[in-house]
């Protein structure tokens, strides 16, 4: 039998705010607590791996909409798992995207930065690059 606490025990075991379990209970990733004779909400164990499931995965960026995906196909435990693999390699996807503009990003950043002499404003190749974008590594590659 799980044990039963009060939603401020779920939040510390959990490493998380009372709002963030309200809010998820709102939206519905969090199973509605049964209450108690004083209508305070009581949670188990239960609810605990459903909020843990749900932070870490907040924690590697997957969306809510995402989120509720995969619980949907966890609660089908019998069921292939095909489906959360393509979710996951689907984020995977979009993390190497987005890694890869920071990479280019990053690189403009260095050669505008470096480009500096250290001058007057009037003169600073940062201030040139930013107020014409043909001069970025970024548009020269484009064209």
């Amino acid at each position: 039998m799980a044990y039963d606490f009060m939603i401020g025990a779920l939040a510390k075991r959990a490493e998380c705010k009372v709002q963030t379990i309200r809010y998820y209970e709102e939206i519905g990733v969090m199973p509605p607590p049964l209450r108690a004779a004083n209508n305070r909400r009581i949670y188990n164990d239960t609810h605990l791996e459903r909020l843990t499931f749900i932070r870490h995965s907040r924690s590697l960026g997957f969306s809510l909409d995402t989120i509720r995906e995969l619980l949907a196909l966890a609660d089908e435990e019998a069921r292939p798992c095909a489906e959360v693999d393509a979710i996951a390699r689907g984020h995977l996807d979009e993390v190497e995207r987005k890694i890869a503009a920071l990479q280019t990003l990053e690189s403009e950043l260095k050669r505008m930065v470096n480009q500096c002499a250290g001058g007057t404003v009037a003169n600073c190749r940062i201030i040139k690059v930013l107020a014409d974008h043909s001069l970025c590594t970024q548009h020269e590659e484009a064209h």
